[in-house]
């Protein structure tokens, strides 16, 4: 859907109140404000990790993850409130990738999971250029999320269903996904 000059206006306004949204790698020094979404159960729920109750675990996760291929801080102004990832296929899945994201729960509704998904869209196909799909999977109960994905571009392709065990239920999910020679999404 295209967006009409009132709507992509509102959008700038929006995305000015909230600041500079940027994506870079994660430093070990980022622990006080990863602790900050990391530590709350409304935004692990939908997420394959559980909520971090300690820093020393919280701490422990940021050096594994430092020097994963792709996983990068989501920040306003400089400031990690989030993170988002792609998992790399391997060997005959190596044209494909998977992609994560999660934001702290105080900036949801604010339209900075989108632009994250669509800054990365705008750039893997570049950077890695062996990967002709980027997919994501979403808890069917999770709207906003399947919401972010349609917004930056993102076909739904279907249902998974009893996909996976999440919290110690099984849950059904959503396939998501966009292919290198889709349009890319505007900013």
């Amino acid at each position: 859907m295209e967006q009409t000059p009132l709507q992509a206006t509102q959008e700038e306004e929006k995305h000015s109140r909230i600041g500079s949204i940027t994506l870079r790698p994660f430093h070990l020094s980022d622990i006080d404000d990863f602790m900050v979404w990391a530590t709350d159960d409304r935004v692990s729920h939908f997420c394959t990790w559980d909520t971090y109750t300690n820093r020393e675990d919280a701490l422990n996760y940021l050096k594994e993850i430092l020097s994963h291929p792709w996983y990068r801080a989501i920040c306003i102004d400089g400031r990690p409130i989030g993170a988002i990832l792609i998992e790399p296929g391997s060997f005959s899945d190596r044209c494909r990738g998977e992609l994560g994201y999660v934001l702290s729960s105080n900036y949801w509704g604010q339209g900075i999971a989108t632009v994250a998904v669509k800054m990365v869209i705008n750039t893997i196909f570049t950077e890695w250029p062996h990967l002709e799909r980027l997919e994501a999977i979403v808890d069917v109960d999770n709207p906003g999320s399947q919401r972010v994905l349609e917004k930056a571009g993102f076909l739904r392709e279907g249902l998974l269903r009893k996909y996976f065990i999440q919290n110690g239920r099984t849950s059904d999910a959503v396939m998501f996904s966009i292919i290198s020679t889709d349009p890319r999404p505007g900013l």
